[in-house]
């Protein structure tokens, strides 16, 4: 691959006796979506704007022609910075080699002017969300693209080449019009504390690294246990990496709680556990039992009525079920917001029946947790408050960054007790500010990633006020996709009435399907339309939405919102364009 020499965003040279396109424009093509032959081959598209002495919409175009004029033997010159040639340089050329400050900051802007182009085409409705390749096609290799190793080092240029391709390639979650995961949409300010979290590199073991973070993280869990209803002083947690270990924890937690030998004698010494969970809830808790020992058979599922929420009397059922059998209920976890329906447990009569067994009531609120921002709904949570723990992803709803997740407990000191193990290297008592803050020993890891900035720097920049504005706007777009669909004959409702979280399940039906009674054969028929509607999305790129069979059910399309940036025009777009890639099915 022939490699360019990188320039500056407000500079652009093209020669026509060399027939060549300067990566400038490629770059572009990149980020709008379009390839690189394209792109070059066009290179006259920047004469009108020229002609013109104005900038161009056209993507392809210049951004900004004041930045080239004509010499007085009618030939085009760069004014501005010279540009730097990072072919020729390493990455031993960057800090901390000795005079390497310049190269630094050289290359770096590099890497923000492309970061910085990127965001803002996410944001824009034109370009593609994904630019599809299969993964054989990535591995051998797209246009010079290369995903191999080398002994040599190479120079600087190729990686940025490197990071322009790693973008295009990729798929822009931050698109308004990617629907396809739980945790979608780029926020501004979470993502400068990113950047900053990443330049300080540090680790949340102990105050004495990482003082203003560890604050930071206090402060913030605080307030999320207000949020809860419980007594800040008397609450405990942690974050962690995504709601799987947030989930592992509160386990691992309620069975030392019950069994404190456990942690010195093993599973051995213990009589057989039994956790109880609903069909819908979320695969981490069968995940987890295998996990801690306590084996997927001790993992109970809870029937769940049509609207996919735990029904308390079948729990009541099988809690005596099992301990008819010997077992030990130790266990509930309800959900706060089931991954495919959205589904809030009914809380308050799990706590209730919790209570009378003496069992340990954990609340899966990944999902639904950010509900507790919004006075408008956060009584749908009733009952959050009577847990003993609860895992929240603020890098779900609220759009943080990924990854922030947190697993928040009612009693103060349980987290420290169970994990412990007072490393001297680390956990010296002795220390001369107050150790309380190294909160390293409560955590089953030792290096844990800053996750906190983000979300703290978010809270700064929106208030509460502007976390709730942004949980009611998912939700009224819910609303106004569920408004749509149950008017219409080509689609059908996986369950009745309004969403209760910002999911949305639907079929497409096809017109070859419109007047098929329902039958063993139409629904094999059904389960073909999302899976091909989907792949025929991938390969235009223009919009994403997840699919997925659910018990008997064949497979329907889910659409969660908790994108800022989507619109309701996005919305329409979404249904027209399913409409679109399916309707000859």
């Amino acid at each position: 691959m022939e490699s360019w020499p990188s320039v500056n965003r407000s500079q652009f040279l093209f020669s026509p006796s060399a027939g060549r396109t300067s990566p400038l424009i490629l770059e572009e093509a990149f980020y709008f979506g379009m390839d690189r032959e394209n792109s070059a081959r066009n290179p006259n598209c920047f004469g009108k704007a020229i002609s013109d002495g104005k900038k161009s919409r056209d993507p392809m175009c210049l951004k900004n022609v004041q930045n080239i004029i004509p010499n007085k033997n009618g030939q085009q010159n760069e004014i501005g910075p010279k540009k730097t040639d990072f072919s020729t340089m390493f990455s031993h050329d960057l800090l901390p080699q000795k005079n390497g400050e310049e190269n630094t900051k050289h290359f770096l802007s590099e890497v923000v002017e492309m970061l910085l182009n990127y965001v803002c085409a996410s944001f824009d409705r034109k370009n593609k969300v994904l630019d599809f390749h299969h993964p054989h096609q990535l591995k051998e290799g797209i246009e010079g693209f290369s995903l191999d190793l080398s002994d040599e080092p190479e120079n600087l240029d190729q990686l940025l080449v490197d990071c322009r391709d790693t973008l295009k390639y990729g798929v822009k979650t931050g698109h308004p019009r990617f629907f396809n995961q739980l945790s979608t949409g780029l926020d501004v300010v979470g993502l400068a504390g990113e950047w900053l979290t990443a330049t300080a590199n540090t680790n949340m073991f102990t105050f004495e690294i990482a003082p203003v973070f560890i604050l930071m993280e206090d402060i913030l869990l605080n307030k999320m246990y207000e949020k809860i209803g419980w007594i800040a002083n008397e609450a405990d947690g942690i974050f962690s990496p995504g709601g799987t270990i947030s989930n592992l924890y509160s386990v691992l937690i309620a069975r030392y709680k019950r069994f404190p030998e456990v942690k010195t004698k093993g599973m051995a010494s213990l009589p057989t556990l039994v956790l109880f969970t609903s069909e819908h809830s979320h695969y981490s808790i069968k995940k987890v039992a295998a996990i801690l020992g306590i084996g997927t058979e001790n993992v109970i599922l809870v029937k769940c009525n049509e609207r996919g929420k735990m029904i308390p009397s079948d729990l009541m059922l099988k809690i005596l079920e099992a301990k008819e059998k010997g077992c030990i209920p130790l266990y509930v976890n309800a959900t706060a917001g089931t991954t495919v329906y959205g589904a809030i447990d009914p809380l308050t009569e799990i706590a209730d029946i919790c209570e009378e067994h003496q069992l340990w009531m954990h609340v899966d609120a990944a999902w639904g947790g950010g509900l507790l921002m919004s006075q408008k709904h956060s009584e749908k949570l009733t009952g959050i408050e009577r847990a003993k723990s609860v895992t929240w992803n603020p890098h779900k709803m609220l759009s943080v960054p990924l990854q922030c997740s947190a697993i928040l407990v009612r009693e103060k000191g349980l987290l420290q007790a169970c994990n412990q193990m007072c490393a001297g290297y680390l956990f010296q008592p002795d220390k001369h500010y107050e150790v309380s803050y190294d909160t390293g020993d409560k955590t089953i890891q030792c290096g844990r990633h800053v996750d906190i900035f983000k979300f703290w720097l978010m809270w700064k920049a929106k208030g509460t006020v502007g976390f709730e504005e942004k949980i009611n706007k998912h939700l009224e777009n819910a609303d106004y996709l569920y408004s749509i669909l149950k008017d219409r004959n080509d689609f059908e409702l996986v369950f009745e009435g309004k969403p209760e979280l910002s999911n949305v399940c639907f079929w497409y039906i096809p017109p070859s399907l419109k007047d098929l009674p329902k039958s063993q054969e139409r629904n094999k028929r059904l389960n073909q339309v999302a899976p091909k509607i989907k792949a025929r999305m991938m390969e235009e790129g223009t919009i994403m939405i997840g699919y997925q069979p659910y018990g008997d059910l064949v497979n329907f399309f889910r659409c969660v919102f908790s994108n800022q940036a989507t619109r309701r025009s996005d919305i329409d777009f979404l249904v027209d364009e399913i409409v679109r890639l399916g309707s000859d099915l």
